[in-house]
Protein backbone atom coordinates (compact mmCIF):
# COMPACT_ATOMS: atom_id res chain seq x y z
CA UNK A 1 0.00 0.00 0.00
CA UNK A 2 3.27 2.46 1.41
CA UNK A 3 4.84 1.72 -2.39
CA UNK A 4 1.55 3.03 -4.31
CA UNK A 5 1.39 6.01 -2.36
CA UNK A 6 5.03 6.36 -2.49
CA UNK A 7 4.19 5.67 -6.89
CA UNK A 8 1.17 8.59 -6.71
CA UNK A 9 2.72 11.44 -5.23
CA UNK A 10 6.22 10.60 -7.95
CA UNK A 11 3.56 10.76 -10.18
CA UNK A 12 1.94 14.23 -9.05
CA UNK A 13 5.29 15.61 -8.98
CA UNK A 14 6.30 14.91 -12.13
CA UNK A 15 3.41 15.98 -13.60
CA UNK A 16 3.54 18.92 -11.56
CA UNK A 17 6.93 19.64 -13.52
CA UNK A 18 5.52 19.27 -16.68
CA UNK A 19 2.72 21.24 -15.82
CA UNK A 20 5.02 24.14 -14.64
CA UNK A 21 7.84 23.77 -17.84
CA UNK A 22 4.75 23.59 -20.50
CA UNK A 23 3.65 27.17 -18.13
CA UNK A 24 7.15 28.39 -18.74
CA UNK A 25 7.17 27.62 -22.26
CA UNK A 26 4.00 29.71 -22.97
CA UNK A 27 5.80 32.70 -20.46
CA UNK A 28 8.98 32.35 -22.95
CA UNK A 29 6.58 32.90 -25.61
CA UNK A 30 4.66 35.99 -24.59
CA UNK A 31 7.91 37.68 -23.39
CA UNK A 32 9.88 36.34 -26.68
CA UNK A 33 6.54 38.02 -28.58
CA UNK A 34 7.34 41.54 -26.89
CA UNK A 35 11.16 41.01 -27.47
CA UNK A 36 10.41 41.00 -31.47
CA UNK A 37 7.85 43.55 -30.70
CA UNK A 38 10.12 46.08 -29.25
CA UNK A 39 13.55 44.84 -31.67
CA UNK A 40 11.37 46.21 -34.43
CA UNK A 41 10.23 49.49 -33.36
CA UNK A 42 13.82 50.44 -31.73
CA UNK A 43 15.01 49.17 -35.70
CA UNK A 44 13.00 51.78 -36.87
CA UNK A 45 13.35 54.19 -34.30
CA UNK A 46 16.86 54.01 -33.07
CA UNK A 47 17.86 57.73 -32.38
CA UNK A 48 14.31 58.13 -30.57
CA UNK A 49 14.87 55.26 -28.37
CA UNK A 50 18.63 56.18 -27.52
CA UNK A 51 17.09 59.43 -26.28
CA UNK A 52 14.48 57.67 -24.24
CA UNK A 53 16.67 55.12 -22.46
CA UNK A 54 19.04 58.38 -21.20
CA UNK A 55 15.80 58.81 -18.93
CA UNK A 56 15.97 55.48 -17.53
CA UNK A 57 17.87 55.20 -14.00
CA UNK A 58 20.66 52.70 -14.86
CA UNK A 59 21.61 52.33 -11.26
CA UNK A 60 18.70 51.44 -9.84
CA UNK A 61 18.41 49.05 -12.82
CA UNK A 62 21.53 47.09 -12.03
CA UNK A 63 20.90 46.78 -8.36
CA UNK A 64 17.94 45.28 -9.08
CA UNK A 65 19.16 43.00 -10.75
CA UNK A 66 21.98 42.18 -8.75
CA UNK A 67 18.80 41.44 -6.37
CA UNK A 68 17.18 39.52 -8.58
CA UNK A 69 20.33 37.07 -9.09
CA UNK A 70 21.21 37.11 -5.49
CA UNK A 71 17.26 35.68 -4.95
CA UNK A 72 17.63 33.10 -8.04
CA UNK A 73 20.62 31.90 -5.98
CA UNK A 74 18.69 31.83 -2.39
CA UNK A 75 16.27 29.88 -3.52
CA UNK A 76 18.43 26.85 -5.36
CA UNK A 77 20.05 27.16 -1.76
CA UNK A 78 16.31 26.41 -0.20
CA UNK A 79 16.07 23.93 -2.47
CA UNK A 80 18.87 21.69 -1.81
CA UNK A 81 18.63 22.85 1.95
CA UNK A 82 15.50 20.95 2.03
CA UNK A 83 16.99 17.73 0.47
CA UNK A 84 19.10 17.86 3.33
CA UNK A 85 16.45 17.77 5.57
CA UNK A 86 17.56 21.50 7.08
CA UNK A 87 14.28 22.88 7.22
CA UNK A 88 15.11 26.28 9.35
CA UNK A 89 17.55 26.94 6.54
CA UNK A 90 15.52 26.62 3.84
CA UNK A 91 13.04 28.44 5.29
CA UNK A 92 15.36 31.56 5.99
CA UNK A 93 16.46 31.25 2.27
CA UNK A 94 13.02 31.34 1.37
CA UNK A 95 12.64 34.12 3.68
CA UNK A 96 15.39 35.80 2.25
CA UNK A 97 14.63 35.54 -1.29
CA UNK A 98 11.25 36.95 -0.41
CA UNK A 99 12.83 40.10 1.26
CA UNK A 100 14.72 40.58 -2.19
CA UNK A 101 11.75 40.18 -4.60
CA UNK A 102 9.98 42.86 -2.09
CA UNK A 103 12.82 44.84 -2.09
CA UNK A 104 13.14 44.97 -6.39
CA UNK A 105 9.49 45.64 -6.10
CA UNK A 106 9.92 48.67 -4.10
CA UNK A 107 13.18 49.86 -6.08
CA UNK A 108 10.41 49.65 -9.45
CA UNK A 109 7.88 51.51 -7.85
CA UNK A 110 10.06 54.59 -6.63
CA UNK A 111 11.32 54.15 -10.28
CA UNK A 112 8.16 54.36 -12.02
CA UNK A 113 6.88 56.80 -9.27
CA UNK A 114 9.48 59.23 -10.55
CA UNK A 115 8.69 59.03 -13.74
CA UNK A 116 4.83 59.53 -13.14
CA UNK A 117 5.61 62.89 -11.63
CA UNK A 118 7.71 64.00 -14.29
CA UNK A 119 4.95 63.28 -16.41
CA UNK A 120 5.97 60.06 -18.47
CA UNK A 121 3.49 57.80 -18.33
CA UNK A 122 1.59 55.81 -20.71
CA UNK A 123 -1.23 58.61 -22.62
CA UNK A 124 0.09 61.37 -20.66
CA UNK A 125 -0.26 64.97 -22.34
CA UNK A 126 3.33 65.47 -21.52
CA UNK A 127 4.33 62.76 -23.35
CA UNK A 128 1.95 63.86 -26.39
CA UNK A 129 3.31 67.21 -26.08
CA UNK A 130 6.67 67.02 -25.64
CA UNK A 131 8.08 63.60 -26.93
CA UNK A 132 8.39 61.46 -30.90
CA UNK A 133 6.53 59.28 -31.98
CA UNK A 134 9.56 56.69 -31.11
CA UNK A 135 9.87 58.12 -26.96
CA UNK A 136 6.49 57.48 -26.94
CA UNK A 137 6.63 53.87 -28.54
CA UNK A 138 9.86 53.11 -26.01
CA UNK A 139 8.40 54.38 -22.89
CA UNK A 140 4.88 52.34 -23.89
CA UNK A 141 6.81 49.07 -24.47
CA UNK A 142 8.85 50.01 -21.23
CA UNK A 143 6.08 50.18 -18.90
CA UNK A 144 4.23 47.42 -20.63
CA UNK A 145 6.99 44.78 -20.43
CA UNK A 146 8.52 46.21 -16.73
CA UNK A 147 4.64 45.54 -15.66
CA UNK A 148 4.20 42.71 -16.72
CA UNK A 149 7.85 41.77 -15.37
CA UNK A 150 6.95 42.71 -11.88
CA UNK A 151 3.40 41.34 -11.90
CA UNK A 152 4.91 38.07 -12.38
CA UNK A 153 7.65 38.86 -9.60
CA UNK A 154 4.20 39.57 -7.36
CA UNK A 155 3.43 35.76 -8.41
CA UNK A 156 6.37 34.58 -7.74
CA UNK A 157 6.41 35.70 -4.20
CA UNK A 158 2.88 34.18 -3.42
CA UNK A 159 4.10 30.97 -4.83
CA UNK A 160 7.28 31.49 -2.48
CA UNK A 161 5.04 31.78 -0.23
CA UNK A 162 2.65 28.93 -0.24
CA UNK A 163 5.94 27.06 -0.33
CA UNK A 164 7.15 28.83 2.80
CA UNK A 165 4.34 27.75 4.93
CA UNK A 166 4.23 24.04 3.38
CA UNK A 167 8.12 24.01 4.63
CA UNK A 168 6.63 25.28 8.07
CA UNK A 169 4.11 22.79 8.15
CA UNK A 170 5.85 19.97 7.38
CA UNK A 171 3.69 19.17 3.82
CA UNK A 172 6.72 20.23 1.83
CA UNK A 173 10.07 18.25 2.87
CA UNK A 174 12.34 16.10 1.37
CA UNK A 175 10.22 13.60 -0.03
CA UNK A 176 7.42 16.06 -1.42
CA UNK A 177 9.08 18.91 -2.19
CA UNK A 178 7.44 19.45 -5.96
CA UNK A 179 5.99 22.72 -4.79
CA UNK A 180 8.93 24.69 -3.35
CA UNK A 181 11.10 23.10 -6.61
CA UNK A 182 7.73 24.68 -9.05
CA UNK A 183 8.60 27.72 -7.48
CA UNK A 184 12.12 27.99 -7.95
CA UNK A 185 11.51 27.11 -11.59
CA UNK A 186 9.13 29.97 -11.71
CA UNK A 187 11.35 32.51 -10.37
CA UNK A 188 14.29 31.28 -12.45
CA UNK A 189 12.10 32.31 -14.98
CA UNK A 190 11.18 36.04 -13.74
CA UNK A 191 15.01 36.18 -13.08
CA UNK A 192 15.94 35.15 -16.75
CA UNK A 193 13.23 37.47 -18.47
CA UNK A 194 14.64 40.59 -16.17
CA UNK A 195 18.43 39.75 -17.66
CA UNK A 196 16.93 40.66 -21.13
CA UNK A 197 14.71 43.68 -20.06
CA UNK A 198 18.00 44.82 -18.45
CA UNK A 199 20.12 45.27 -21.65
CA UNK A 200 17.44 46.32 -23.81
CA UNK A 201 15.91 49.32 -21.91
CA UNK A 202 19.04 50.38 -19.45
CA UNK A 203 22.02 49.70 -21.38
CA UNK A 204 21.70 49.44 -25.31
CA UNK A 205 22.05 53.21 -26.11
Amino acid sequence: MSQVIHHDEHYDAEGSKIGMWLFIFTELLLFGGLFIIYSVYRFSNQDAFHLAAEELNRTVGTINTIILLVSSMTIAMSTSALQKKQKKTTLALLGVTLLLGLVFLVNKYFEWGTKFEHGIFPGSQYMLDHLSQGEILFFGLYFVMTGLHALHIIVGMVVIGFAYAGVRSGRVNADRAALLENSGLYWHLVDLIWIFLFPLFYLIH
